[in-house]
């Protein structure tokens, strides 16, 4: 069986449907078969588990595992390798789940025991290690267990392939955790710290898969917060590593990790985003990426060409994820990414690709350059870029949503060119959508964006969002549990009622639901920020000619506003004064009544309190309120 099984996929499948694994399985697990019969089932199913996925999901219904794990209990090294090396096959299977390493609890702290029995224990059971650690709880476990300490030491074992598992081991240790990771900093394999090991595993003369996982170990470590971006194993080191796994000398999945590895690495750092800019041409380096594979790409090998031509889209991908790493905070890098060969183009068509990654990676790339003044006057305009950006948020998946409607942002500012074309192209609707979106990420979005586009906008505007969101969904969103909802709502607010007839008009028909609003965020458990917005909305309903009455005949809210302007904080009291302000200006008809009114419920002595205030802005604007009195 295991000759005629051995490279021949039609022959596994064959002895599978003849029923050959439940058959092997039992010679297994019978204590009275000879360890040599045992073993040699267990390579038999091994090879079985080497085909396709069709033959692992076979052999895991079976219940392989729990048969496989319970041999690792016999005394006989041959048998545990044996065994070991088919888990490890079976494991590193995507159809196999994971979680069936972890349902007994013995299972963990038995393969850490054989990590000491041989190299062959070593390499397998780091592999299955490796393979098996997808979420943070998995981390935890195999933490506890003590796998730093029993890792550590196979970093320097004799044999490449122990000394590789164990690195990808630490890899997908580290990601995303800061107890592993500053554990790992201190740790010292025979003397040495292990962030030097893991530097000498980056240079130049080891192999590509070698390098490439010490500088995503060194990576992790310091997103986690282990490391400083600006130490020398970083800046000097890691970071050069991946620029160099990004040049086209390499194979299509070492340029991918590199570039998806740097983009990591230095998201939330500008320094190290200024560093990778000026390092071997990185940005134009990138571009390449897009080239791929290209007629001149003299690959001899067919089936290297066939594969590369299939994963493409995983270059453009990564390039599209490094380019959004790069640009996210530094103006120059910005323009440099735009003035690359055609990359608007490339971005807009990257946002209409049929993979869902692809188009995910060109819409965080576009957003990362839409932060920018100058790109969003320029290069966004020149390529229309808002056209695809709509069609792309007609029927996306929520990140693909989040991304987009970020962008979309940025593009209702007031100075983007942009702003014009896509209000005439009926975003209003698509926008008021949104914020009844279950995702809180969405809402923010959609209620910013209408923020953006009501700020210094024309009546016909700011009456067709009014009408689209509807009063209704307008309060609801202000009793919204997240904050960001609830300030980027005030915002849209007090956009809306930013000048007199449109104010004076949207209160006539809203008036009494929106003092109800305030007053209900006033009185409630909120943020000083969210306050701050309130009052700021009242300051411009009291500047309007017939809004004002709806402050001045309501004395429950002048008291709340006298209680702002006796606050402990200084931007409370502020634009609470200013509404004051606003209700006593002179100019406007009516003001005497107002300002009698007010001197009665005890405002100027107030106002005489807050003339004398440390602060300067504050004392200044009391004593603008009083001139009114005087004049």
């Amino acid at each position: 069986m295991k000759n005629a099984v051995i490279g021949n996929n039609k022959q596994k499948a064959n002895l599978i449907v003849l029923g050959a694994v439940p058959r092997l399985l039992y010679l297994l697990q019978q204590t009275s078969s000879s360890l040599e019969l045992r073993t040699e089932c267990a390579v038999v199913l091994g090879s079985l588990a080497m085909g396709t996925e069709n033959n692992i999901k076979s052999l895991v219904d079976c219940h392989i595992i729990p048969a496989l794990l319970q041999g690792l209990l016999c005394p006989d090294l041959i048998f545990i390798e044996a065994c070991l090396r088919c888990l490890r096959t079976v494991f590193i299977s995507p159809v196999t789940p994971v979680q069936l390493l972890y349902t007994d609890p013995t299972v963990i702290p038995h393969l850490m025991s054989l990590l000491s029995h041989s190299h062959r224990t070593q390499e397998y059971t780091t592999q299955i290690f490796s393979h098996c650690c997808k979420t943070p709880e998995h981390q935890t476990v195999l933490f506890n267990h003590g796998a730093i300490q029993n890792i550590a030491p196979l970093l320097i074992s004799p044999s490449y392939k122990v000394r590789m598992q164990a690195l990808k081991c630490f890899s997908v240790l580290a990601y995303e955790n800061t107890q592993v990771s500053l554990t790992l900093v201190n740790v010292l394999v025979d003397g040495e710290l292990l962030s030097q090991v893991f530097v000498r595993m980056m240079q130049r003369d080891q192999p590509i898969e070698m390098q490439l996982t010490s500088a995503k170990c060194l990576t992790y470590m310091c997103r986690a917060g282990a490391i400083r971006t600006d130490d020398g194993c970083i800046v000097l080191k890691t970071l050069p590593c991946l620029v160099r796994m990004c040049s086209k000398e390499h194979l299509l999945e070492e340029r991918v990790e590199g570039a998806e590895t740097l983009a990591f690495l230095m998201e939330p750092d500008v320094e190290l985003q200024r560093i990778a800019s000026t390092t071997d041409h990185l940005v134009a380096m990138l571009a390449d990426y897009f080239k791929y594979p290209s007629s001149v790409s003299a690959i001899a090998d067919i089936k290297r060409l066939d594969h590369d031509l299939k994963h493409a889209h995983e270059l453009r991908q990564a390039a599209f994820k490094l380019y959004a790493s790069l640009g996210s905070n530094d103006e120059d890098i910005r323009k440099k990414i735009t003035e690359t060969e055609n990359m608007m183009d490339r971005i807009v068509s990257g946002l209409s690709e049929s993979s869902i990654k692809v188009r995910l990676a060109a819409v965080r790339c576009l957003h990362s350059l839409s932060r920018s003044v100058q790109q969003l006057r320029t290069s966004f305009h020149d390529h229309a870029v808002w056209k695809p950006l709509m069609k792309l948020l007609q029927n996306a998946p929520d990140e693909v949503l989040v991304m987009a409607s970020s962008t979309l942002c940025n593009l209702l500012l007031e100075f983007s060119p942009s702003k014009e074309p896509i209000l005439e192209s009926g975003v209003v609707e698509l926008l008021c959508s949104l914020t009844q979106s279950e995702s809180p990420a969405l809402r923010v979005n959609g209620i910013w964006a209408l923020m953006n586009m009501a700020f210094q906008a024309d009546q016909k505007v700011r009456v067709e969002i009014v009408q689209c969101l509807g009063t209704e969904q307008l309060f609801r969103l202000l009793s919204d549990p997240d904050g960001n909802v609830l300030m980027k709502t005030l915002g849209l607010l007090r956009n809306l009622l930013s000048t007199r007839p449109h104010m004076d008009q949207i209160m006539s028909s809203h008036g009494k639901q929106i003092m109800q609003a305030v007053t209900l965020i006033l009185e409630a458990e909120h943020s000083a920020e969210i306050k701050e917005q309130a009052l700021c909305i009242l300051a411009n309903i009291a500047d309007g000619n017939t809004a004002k009455e709806l402050i001045m005949t309501n004395d429950d809210m002048l008291q709340k506003i006298k209680y702002y302007m006796g606050h402990s904080n200084v931007k409370l009291q502020l634009a609470a004064t200013f509404c004051i302000t606003n209700l006593i200006w002179n100019e406007d008809d009516g003001s005497q009544e107002r300002q009698d009114k007010l001197k009665e419920l005890g405002f100027v002595d107030m106002l005489h309190k807050l003339s004398q205030a440390c602060d300067a802005n504050l004392s200044d604007s009391a004593k603008t309120a009083m001139q009114q009195y005087l004049a």
